[in-house]
């Protein structure tokens, strides 16, 4: 039976949410229903950061802290976190938080509009174990937008914080909120019914525990939108208005957050974050962790999925054309059973894929590297960070002896799916490994795409960057990567 509540605790304290729409915002929630109003709306779409909260969640008995995006996730995706804002942190006694105050004493901020954003984003980057270098410090601080004070205060002020962090007055608190979440745990399936007292039409929100509970839910209602990060359907709300009459969300499903890896090959469940997968795949393949690095801010990968990612099936999403050059196998779930597609067979046409009424994507396998295979991918785009992409392309090739006796070369943004360049393919396999052979690759890439004109890019500016793609892979051959971009890992600093 539908309930219409839902608990978490709102700044350590148990909190209950009662009768309301399942598409409401977190933001909205905290600024009109909780009068939190130090949490600030800028963009609505997660760009700017100056609605970053804290998400606390029980992993494996331990608290994890990520910063967020409140503009675009869904208030009841929020039953049995801990949710902090920049109110919480202040000390019971009024005295501010070191975290606060380090920005004050170095003039971290002027019309002061984005500074909660950047207190939330810093203290989950401390409370993560994030390091004061400068590159990792960029890469918390990318999803937050400052105008009027500049960077440099502020990256001086994480730098404070972290050297005089002590245990703050919500460390003590950790071990009781670990077990008030515990106890919330429940093993069933979440459902939520809301009327709209305007309309009188009704919405139903469910949260499955389990993939069997998810494949039969499903089946009884392919219509629903299924959510998993919000990261793109929170936009179909905030930004294009839509009303999502029933909600799947998959957030609470265990089996769909595994990552498991054999000898041959890594299995990413479809509700894996690109934060959590970004480990693991840039052990494996540096460029993959590369383009990840890239997708969005902190924030957003922290709820993103790849599987969502994949599922939308956007012609300018980052992840696919690279998993698409790595021989990606999708594994796509339903009551009638599980079935396994290459990759790029899943993409049909714009906003058309291979899934059947009550199918989702469930996992998404990736062959581990090979001695002799060599794979590149990038992201171009008008910015360095947290853009969309004008083009991003990928190859991997196999060399046997200097000959090229396997090739995958694929790319997003030229076309109206991610696509699969098999002219180009054609062009190397069999050849050696130089410089003619490429610029053959380069010239056969006129007959497998055909860009077109938009505010990113012309469609000669993307068959040309598409071009040099394969030959900055080419001259970048024995070249390690962190020789290969502007912002590394911290090497450079």
């Amino acid at each position: 039976m539908a309930q219409k509540n839902i608990t978490l605790l709102l700044g350590g304290q148990p909190h209950e949410v009662i009768n309301f729409d399942p598409t409401r915002t977190l933001l909205d929630y905290l600024r009109y229903d909780s009068a939190r109003t130090g949490t600030k709306e800028g963009c609505g779409e997660g760009d700017c950061g100056a609605c970053t909260v804290v998400i606390g969640t029980l992993k494996d008995g331990k608290l994890r802290f990520e910063a967020v995006n409140s503009c675009i996730i869904f208030l009841p995706t929020l039953d049995g976190k801990l949710l902090l804002t920049v109110e919480d942190l202040v000390h019971p006694d009024g005295s501010l938080h070191v975290i606060q105050r380090v920005i004050a004493d170095l003039q971290g901020s002027q019309c002061g509009f984005c500074t909660p954003g950047f207190v939330m984003a810093i203290f989950a980057h401390i409370r993560s174990g994030g390091g004061a270098g400068l590159a990792s410090i960029n890469d918390a601080l990318v999803g937050n937008l400052c105008r009027c004070t500049g960077y440099g205060p502020i990256i001086e002020a994480v730098r404070r914080a972290i050297s005089e962090q002590v245990d703050d007055h919500l460390t003590a608190l950790e071990e009781t909120w670990i077990k008030q979440l515990a106890a919330m745990s429940s093993p069933d399936t979440l459902s939520l019914s809301w009327i709209c007292p305007d309309t009188g039409k009704e919405r139903h929100y469910s949260a499955p525990k389990t993939t069997a509970a998810l494949t039969a839910l499903y089946a009884a209602y392919p219509e629903a939108t299924l959510l998993a990060g919000g990261t793109d359907v929170g936009l179909w709300v905030t930004k294009q208005l839509q009303s999502l009459n029933r909600l799947i969300y998959l957030g609470h499903i265990t089996e769909l957050s595994q990552i498991t890896q054999s000898k041959t090959h890594i299995e990413i469940g479809a509700g894996v974050t690109f934060a959590d997968a970004q480990p693991i795949l840039s052990a494996h393949f540096p460029d993959l962790g590369e383009v990840i690095r890239r997708l969005g801010s902190s924030q957003i990968r922290n709820r993103a999925t790849i599987g969502g990612n994949i599922a939308n099936g956007s012609p300018i999403g980052d992840s696919m054309p690279v998993l698409i050059a790595l021989n990606t196998e999708l594994a796509l779930q339903s009551v009638k059973g599980l079935r396994r597609i290459p990759l790029e067979d899943y993409f049909i046409s714009y906003g058309r894929q291979d899934r059947i009424a009550g199918e989702f994507v469930a996992a998404i396998r990736i062959p581990l590297p090979k001695p002799d295979q060599y794979f590149r991918a990038y992201k171009i785009s008008k910015r360095f960070d947290q853009d969309i992409s004008a083009v991003c392309g990928a190859i991997s090739v196999t060399l046997d002896d200097g000959l090229i006796s396997s090739a995958r070369v694929a790319y997003g943004g030229v076309a109206a799916t991610p696509i699969r360049a098999l002219n180009t393919e054609n062009t190397l396999i069999g050849a050696k490994w130089n410089e003619r052979t490429i610029q053959s690759a380069m010239s056969a890439l006129k007959n497998d795409l055909s860009p077109i004109s938009d505010m990113r890019a012309s469609a000669d500016y993307r068959l040309k960057v598409a071009r040099n793609i394969l030959f900055k892979a080419y001259i970048e051959y024995d070249t390690p990567l962190s020789q290969t971009r502007l912002i590394g890992d911290g090497a450079a600093e």
